[in-house]
C-alpha cells in the first residue's frame, strides 16, 4: 500500500545522516523474520497435503519512503508498505504457480489450491523442478547489506532542498527542474523449498536525485541529472553535491548541435557503458540461449571481446547493489570469471535453463549479480585524449538494440571531442553498430567505475561507430 501527500515545507541539511542497524530497523517493517519462515514452513506443509510432490516459496516484506521537492517546495510525499507471497508447486514435472499478498491463513490456503490446480492442468516439463540439493546454499555469508535509515519526512525534505538549491545556484540560466528525491527503502524475505532450505535476509537501498533544466535564452532547454545511491545512509555523496553535479551536467549541455553522419570513435560514459554490459549479461542468459533469440549462441569458450578485457561476477562484495549469499532457488553463489581475456568463460543460468542446455546452474535464477569489469589506467580525460576526435555519449535513448542479430542503433546525446577536449555539446543524433563489433572494438576501458549499480565498469572507448546525424 502507498499513501501519498502534498505539501509545502522549508529547511536545509547538507549531509545524509547515518543511523546504525538494529532495532530501529525491526520497527518498521511490520513483521518479524521468526513469522516469515512460519508462513513459508506452513506452505510447504499445505502443498505436501495437497499432494505436491515439491514445492518452494518467497515470503517478503518492504516499508519505504519517498520525498520530491520541486521549486522548494514539496510535491509529493509517499510511503509504501507492501508484502507478498510467491508459490511454486510440483506434481511430478508438471508445474503450478500463485501469489497473494494477503497472508490470512485462509488466503494462504487458497493460493496453495490454485497452484496445485494449475499444475494439474500443466504439461509435464522434463526441464521443471527444485534446484538439485548439492547445489543450495549451506553457509550464508553476512555483506552487510542492512542498513536502515532513520530519516523523517522533514530531514527528507531539506536534503532534497539542498540539492536542488545547489543545482539552481550553479548557474542563472538553470531556471527549472525536474525535482531532487530523497528515499529511502528496508526488505526481507524468506525462501524455503521441500529440499530442506529455509533462509533469508533484510537489505537496504537508499538513493538522492536531482534533475534540472536550463534554457539559455532562445527556447533550446536542456536537461540532465545526477543520483546517489548506496545500501548505508553514510555512504551516499551529500545531497549538496548531488544537486551541483547535475546542474553542472546541465550547463555544459546548452547550446547543444546536431552533427553530420560519420563515422568516428565513440567514447560511452561509465553509466552507459554499464548499459553495454547489460546486453551482453541478455545475451548469455538462459532464456535467450534455450530459446535460440541471443546474437551470442554457443558463445561458451569463444572470444567475444577484445583480449585486454575481463569481466568478473562478484556476489560476496560488502554493501554492493548486487550482492546476494545465494540466488531465487537458494543455490549458493561464488564468484567467477564471466569473461577473461575476451573469451567467454561462464553464462548465466538458473536451474530450469540449466537442464534445457544439459548444463548446471551458475546461481543466476533472478539475474546476475555483481560484474565487475576490468579497466585500465587512464580516467575520462585521458581517454578523450586518446580518443582525439570523435563522440562522447553521455545519453542513450530508446530500445534500438535487436538481441536476435546484435544491431545497435539508438538515439544519444553528449558531447563532440576535438584535440583531446571538449569542444560543444551534440543532441539529437544516432548511434548505430553491432555489439559483437563494439565488443571486439573495445580500445581502452577507464578507471572512472561507476559502482552505484551492480554493473561496475568505467568509460568504454569503442574504435568505431557510425553517426547519423543531420
Amino acid at each position: 500500500m502507498t499513501a501519498t501527500v502534498k505539501a509545502a515545507r522549508s529547511g536545509h541539511v547538507q549531509r545524509a545522516a547515518a543511523s546504525p542497524p538494529g532495532r530501529a530497523g525491526e520497527r518498521r517493517l511490520p513483521l518479524p523474520g521468526a513469522e516469515l519462515e512460519r508462513i513459508a514452513e506452513t506452505i510447504l506443509a499445505a502443498a505436501r497435503a495437497g499432494g505436491a510432490t515439491a514445492a518452494e516459496t518467497e515470503v517478503s516484506q518492504a516499508v519505504g519512503q519517498s520525498v520530491t521537492v520541486r521549486r522548494g517546495e514539496v510535491e509529493t510525499i509517499a510511503y509504501n508498505r507492501d508484502k507478498g507471497i510467491g508459490i511454486t508447486v510440483y506434481l511430478g514435472q508438471r508445474r503450478g504457480h500463485a501469489n497473494t499478498a494477503d497472508f490470512a491463513p485462509e488466503a494462504i490456503e487458497a493460493a496453495v489450491a490454485k497452484a496445485l490446480a494449475i499444475a494439474r492442468y500443466t504439461a509435464e516439463d522434463g526441464a521443471a523442478g527444485l534446484a538439485d540439493p548439492d547445489r543450495l546454499a549451506r553457509k550464508i555469508p553476512d555483506l552487510d547489506l542492512h542498513h536502515p535509515w532513520d530519516l523523517d519526512v522533514d530531514a527528507a525534505i531539506a536534503l532534497g532542498q539542498a540539492a536542488e538549491g545547489a543545482a539552481l545556484a550553479v548557474d542563472r540560466r538553470l531556471t527549472n527542474t525536474e525535482g531532487s528525491t530523497v528515499a529511502r527503502n528496508e526488505s526481507e524475505f524468506v525462501y524455503a523449498n521441500s529440499n530442506g532450505f529455509l533462509d533469508g535476509y533484510r537489505a537496504t537501498h537508499h538513493h538522492i536525485d536531482c534533475s534540472v533544466i536550463g534554457d539559455p535564452g532562445d527556447g533550446a532547454m536542456q536537461r540532465d541529472y545526477w543520483f546517489t545511491a548506496a545500501r548505508a545512509p553514510g555512504d551516499l555523496e551529500p545531497a549538496d553535491r548531488v544537486g551541483r553535479l547535475a546542474g553542472q551536467r546541465t550547463v555544459r549541455r546548452l547550446n547543444a548541435r546536431k552533427l553530420a553522419t560519420t563515422e568516428c570513435p565513440v567514447i560511452f560514459e561509465a553509466p552507459e557503458a554499464a548499459d553495454l554490459i547489460g546486453f551482453f549479461v541478455a545475451a548469455v542468459s538462459g532464456g535467450s540461449l534455450y530459446r535460440r533469440s541471443s546474437f551470442l549462441l554457443d558463445s561458451l569458450g569463444e572470444a567475444v571481446f577484445a583480449p585486454h578485457v575481463s569481466i568478473r561476477e562478484e556476489p560476496h562484495l560488502p554493501r554492493a547493489r548486487g550482492s546476494a549469499p545465494f540466488d531465487a532457488e537458494g543455490v549458493a553463489t561464488a564468484p567467477r570469471d564471466v569473461v577473461r581475456d575476451g573469451v567467454v568463460r561462464g553464462y548465466f543460468l538458473g536451474s530450469y535453463s540449466a537442464r534445457k542446455l544439459g548444463m548446471v546452474t551458475t546461481g543466476n535464477a533472478g539475474g546476475s549479480h555483481n560484474l565487475v569489469v576490468s579497466h585500465g589506467d587512464d580516467d575520462l580525460p585521458a581517454l578523450l585524449r586518446r580518443m582525439g576526435r570523435g563522440l562522447l555519449v553521455t545519453e542513450q535513448l530508446g530500445q534500438g538494440v535487436n538481441a536476435v542479430t546484435g544491431d545497435f542503433s539508438r538515439g544519444a546525446a553528449g558531447f563532440w571531442i576535438e584535440g583531446g577536449e571538449i569542444a560543444y555539446p551534440v543532441e539529437e543524433i544516432t548511434i548505430a553498430g553491432n555489439l559483437k563489433d563494439m565488443y571486439r572494438n573495445v580500445v581502452a576501458i577507464g578507471n572512472d567505475v561507476d559502482r552505484r549499480s551492480s554493473r561496475h565498469a568505467g568509460s568504454m572507448l569503442i574504435e568505431r561507430m557510425t553517426i547519423a546525424g543531420h
